[in-house]
């Protein structure tokens, strides 16, 4: 898809290494209709600007969409860490990583 860069993204070469975790959280049902980069760079760019789900700029996949993965990747897995704390930890996305433990501590 095509659409702007925003400092939030990730390279698709940085994000190549935390794809197969992503993938793995996803039933296999019907083939993605959304490039499973632009849906994680959409969710960095929530965490990144604090913005609320409906301002998702154009270019990324529709909202609902990445708050559907979003919430798929931050229910708890094993132990009490969940799978984007995980692949947030492993592309070194601290202040993404930051902003998403404020976020699941509230509720």
């Amino acid at each position: 898809m095509d659409r702007p860069a925003y400092p939030s993204d990730i390279s698709r070469e940085q994000f190549e290494p935390v794809r197969g975790m992503l993938e793995a959280a996803r039933r296999k049902t019907r083939p993605r209709k959304h490039d499973l980069y632009d849906v994680f760079c959409a969710v960095l760019y929530f965490l990144h600007t604090g913005a609320t789900w409906r301002s998702m700029p154009p270019g990324f996949p529709p909202w609902r969409t990445v708050h559907e993965y979003f919430t798929q990747w931050t229910m708890l897995r094993d132990g009490d860490r969940t799978l984007l704390e995980s692949v947030l930890e492993k592309s070194g996305r601290d202040v993404e990583l930051a902003q998403l433990r404020r976020l699941l501590n509230r509720h």
